[in-house]
């Protein structure tokens, strides 16, 4: 088991043990995990599933998509900056090149 595998199971772990003490299914906490995906994430959630304590499963499945949300709003605002600084680096050295040819 590599680390990072070792690292997601002790989170999913967590998790599971979370949302088993709040009185829901270790099978709910497995799939919460897994839809998560990140170690993160998953220690993100338990932590909500501790100090919230959420009254139904709705409530774990509606956090859960809300983290899931605000990661894929950060990795879309990542690969916009990444595309951007690009496009302006192409700008940026067009331009040098341009300035080159004058001279």
């Amino acid at each position: 088991m590599t680390p990072g595998q070792a690292a997601w199971a002790q989170a999913r772990d967590g998790l599971v043990a979370a949302v088993t003490a709040a009185g829901f299914s270790a099978e709910l906490g497995a799939l919460l995990a897994q839809e998560l995906g990140s170690p993160k994430a998953i220690d993100r959630m338990a932590n909500y599933v501790r100090k919230a304590h959420p009254r139904t499963e709705e409530m774990l499945v509606d956090e859960m998509l809300a983290i899931r949300a605000e990661i894929d709003a950060w990795r879309d605002r990542k690969e916009s900056q990444e595309a951007q600084a690009k496009y302006n680096a192409r700008l940026y050295y067009k331009r040098m090149e341009g300035y080159d040819e004058d001279e």
